[in-house]
């Protein structure tokens, strides 16, 4: 086990962090102290970017030497001969933005699926924002399939249930309480951006937001509508 932490540790992201807001870096700041060292070794995952050059240096220029040991695992075009020793070798596994249906399948050509679940067993904390947070759920609601928000049923499954990142934008509330509450989508969690979700063993622990506005819901089916339950959170500002 990485560093003596509980393994089972997903740190979800309805949006945020580094990739929306180069000013605010109170979801990372928090994602790196749940590591419990001076300098986490943080791989970032751009799949479902196309391992675009710019989020990489994007991401790079948020972890520089002072605050984390940064590398990147790119898989459109593969470095790394051994993704198991690679990815189980970090402290935190980073999942960036983009086509979650994409980046399940090319997980899954690469075995990436079995290492990361693996990695989560073993202590590595998994994180992730927008697509990043869609692919540990079961389903989730996503913009993968062209225009108009549609579906997604095979996720990773590391979590129960369905996600909705982007909830307070996107047209992304209304369309996640009528795929919930139509039985399209099983229930799940709604985050708003700039807000995230701590889960341990599967289980909720704890929300945190980096504005005050930011908004997290459990929404369950009720009879053919979907029911909102807010999620207390904690400021981190």
């Amino acid at each position: 086990m990485t560093s003596g932490r509980r393994p089972g540790t997903i740190f979800a992201m309805g949006g945020g962090g580094f990739s929306h807001d180069d000013d605010n870096h109170l979801l990372d700041d928090y994602l790196l102290s749940l590591a419990e060292t001076p300098r986490p070794r943080v791989c970032f995952l751009p799949t479902a970017s196309g391992d675009s050059d710019g989020y990489v240096e994007r991401f790079l220029a948020a972890f520089p030497p002072t605050r984390a040991v940064a590398s990147v695992l790119p898989l459109f075009h593969r470095e790394a001969v051994d993704l198991r020793s690679e990815v189980l070798g970090q402290d935190i596994v980073y999942v960036g933005g983009g086509n979650t249906a994409n980046l399940l399948a090319v997980w899954r050509i690469h075995g990436l699926d079995e290492v990361l679940a693996e990695a989560l067993r073993a202590g590595v904390i998994l994180a992730g924002l927008s697509a990043g947070m869609n692919c540990w759920f079961e389903a989730s609601v996503t913009d993968s399939f062209g225009p108009g928000l549609k579906p997604l049923h095979d996720g990773l499954g590391l979590l129960p249930g369905s996600a909705c990142p982007h909830y307070d934008g996107e047209e992304r509330r209304p369309t996640y309480l009528d795929l919930v509450g139509r039985g399209a989508l099983p229930g799940g969690f709604a985050v708003d951006d700039d807000c995230a979700l701590v889960f341990h063993d599967g289980r909720l622990e704890e929300a945190v937001v980096a504005r005050p506005d930011a908004r997290a819901y459990r929404v369950e089916r009720d009879s053919d509508r979907a029911i909102e339950h807010p999620v207390e959170v904690r400021g981190l500002y």
